[in-house]
C-alpha cells in the first residue's frame, strides 16, 4: 500500500516532458527549473513560514488544480506515469509485462471465474477506504491494482535504490528489518500457547511472506487488508508459489514465492479484526498508516494494543516527516503537491506524527493495566534517511522499566543531524545525475 508517493510527480513531469519535447535543451534541467521556478514564485507571494504541502495562492495553485482537474490527469498523465514506472522495470532486470500476463491468465484464479466476481455490496469499507489512492481511480477496490502492487514496489525500489536494480526493494525492505532487529524487536513466546504474528494492511502479502521467512518459530502469522481484490491476488500466489522468471523465461512471477501453510490472508478492517484480545506475539504495521485519516490510524493503534497478549510488541515501520529529507520536500511547496497527490490523508499524517506518537505513548505507556501488566515502553530509530522504525511493548508483570526507559527516540544524534544519511535517489534525479 504504500510505494506510490511519487507516482503523481511522475505524471506531471511526463505531461510537460511531451509538452516541451521541442525545447533545446535537457528535459531534466527543464524540470528542475519548471519546480523551482513554481516554488519560487509561490513563496514569494504566500511567504515561505507557511508552506507546507501546497501551494497557498498564485500560478502555482492555479496550474496545479488545472492539471488535477483536466481530463489530462485520466487519459495523458496516469498513461504516462504507468508507461515510465514499466520501463523502469524493465531496464533493472524486472520483468514487469511477463509477470503481469502471467498472474492474469492463471484459469483457475477467481477472476479468470465469471460464477466468482467480486461483489463490493457484501463489504464494508471505511468511507476513508473508497477514496482514490495510489492513481488507480477505484483505489484499491479493483484487480488492476492488486496486479500491479508487487511490480511498483520492485520498480520504485530500482529506481529509488538504483545501484541494487531488481534487489533495490530487498534492500528498502531490509533496512527496516534490521533497524527493528537492532532497536529489540523479539516475538514472544506465546506463553506455551501459539506465537501469532499479525500483519495490519498487508496487500497481497509480500510484508507477510518476509515475516514468515524472518520468523521460523511463529507458529502462525496472519495477514489483513481492507481490499478482497488484494486478498485474492496474495492467495494465489501462495496457492501456486511461483518461481521468478529468469533468463528469459516467460512463466513466472517477479520473486520466488514460498507456499507456507502458517500464512493465512484475509480480507478485514484492522481497526476491528475480530481477533481474540492478548492473542497476538507481534502487530506488524509496515507503511500503512500515512495512508489513513489521523483518527483511523488512533483506532488501528488500539486495536493492536488489544489483541496484544502481555509481553507482546507493536512493530511501525514508516515515512519520517521530521527527518530532513522529508522536511525538505514537504517545504518545497509545489514538489510535495505533487508527491502527495496520488496519497489523499499524507498531510494529515505529516501534520500528525507528534499527535499519534504521544498517542501510541499513552496507550502503550501511560498506565498500568488493570490485570496487574507491568508498564510497556517505546523505542523508535531510523531506518533509512528519511524512514523510521517504532517498537512499542505491551506491559508485562514480569517485566519493569526503568521511569526513563519508557519511551526512546534514538532518530538524532547529539548534534541534532539524523542518525542516517538519506542515500534515496530524489524524485527529481535521474541515474544519470549520480556520481
Amino acid at each position: 500500500m504504500q510505494i506510490h508517493a511519487m507516482l503523481k510527480l511522475l505524471m506531471f513531469m511526463r505531461l510537460f516532458s511531451v509538452a516541451t519535447s521541442f525545447a533545446p535543451y535537457n528535459w531534466n534541467q527543464y524540470t528542475r527549473q519548471f519546480i523551482t521556478t513554481l516554488a519560487t514564485s509561490t513563496s514569494k507571494e504566500s511567504g515561505a513560514s507557511e508552506l507546507k504541502s501546497e501551494p497557498r495562492s498564485g500560478f502555482a495553485r492555479q496550474l496545479l488544480n488545472f492539471a488535477l482537474a483536466s481530463p489530462l490527469w485520466e487519459y495523458v498523465l496516469v498513461p504516462q506515469a504507468r508507461a515510465s514506472i514499466v520501463k523502469t522495470a524493465e531496464e533493472n532486470g524486472i520483468p514487469w509485462m511477463k509477470s503481469k500476463k502471467w498472474l492474469e491468465s492463471q484459469a483457475d484464479a477467481p477472476w479468470n471465474d465469471p460464477n466468482k466476481d467480486i461483489d463490493l455490496n457484501d463489504y464494508q469499507f471505511p468511507k476513508y477506504y473508497t477514496k482514490s489512492f495510489h492513481a488507480y481511480s477505484e483505489g484499491n477496490l479493483g484487480y488492476d491494482a492488486a496486479f500491479e502492487q508487487e511490480l511498483a514496489s520492485r520498480a520504485i525500489g530500482a529506481r529509488n535504490f538504483p545501484k541494487f536494480k531488481d534487489r533495490g526493494e530487498d534492500v528498502f525492505r531490509g533496512a527496516f528489518e534490521k533497524a527493528l532487529v537492532d532497536l529489540g524487536a523479539r516475538v514472544a513466546s506465546g506463553g506455551g500457547h501459539d506465537i501469532v504474528i499479525v500483519d495490519f494492511g498487508c496487500g497481497t502479502g509480500t510484508s507477510t511472506r518476509r515475516l514468515a521467512a524472518q520468523y521460523s518459530q511463529a507458529t502462525s502469522l496472519i495477514g489483513i487488508d481492507l481490499s478482497p481484490y488484494f486478498i485474492e491476488v496474495g492467495q494465489i500466489l501462495l496457492k501456486l508459489a511461483p518461481n521468478a522468471i529468469r533468463d528469459g523465461g516467460v512463466e513466472g512471477w517477479i520473486t520466488n514465492v514460498v507456499p507456507d501453510s502458517r500464512i493465512q490472508l484475509r480480507q478485514g478492517n484492522i481497526e476491528n479484526t475480530r481477533l481474540p484480545s492478548n492473542s497476538a506475539s507481534v502487530v506488524n504495521i509496515g507503511l500503512v498508516l500515512h495512508e489513513l485519516p489521523l483518527y483511523a490510524a488512533k483506532e488501528v493503534i488500539l486495536e493492536a494494543y488489544r489483541i496484544l497478549q502481555p509481553g507482546g510488541q507493536l512493530w511501525i515501520s514508516e515515512m519520517d516527516f521530521e527527518s530532513p529529507a522529508y522536511k525538505a520536500q514537504r517545504d518545497n511547496a509545489m514538489l510535495f503537491s505533487l508527491l502527495r497527490a496520488t496519497e489523499p490523508y499524507l498531510d494529515e499524517y505529516a501534520d500528525g506524527m507528534p499527535e499519534l506518537r504521544d498517542f501510541i505513548v499513552s496507550v502503550f505507556c501511560g498506565h498500568v493495566e488493570k490485570n496487574g501488566d507491568g508498564q510497556g515502553f517505546l523505542k523508535i530509530a531510523a531506518a533509512t534517511g528519511r524512514h523510521y522504525v517504532l517498537i512499542a511493548q505491551k506491559g508485562d508483570a514480569n517485566e519493569f522499566h526503568g521511569e526513563n526507559e519508557f519511551v526512546q527516540d534514538l532518530r538524532f544524534l547529539e548534534d541534532g543531524r539524523y542518525a542516517l544519511e538519506d542515500t534515496h535517489l530524489k524524485p527529481w534525479e535521474s541515474k544519470e545525475v549520480l556520481p
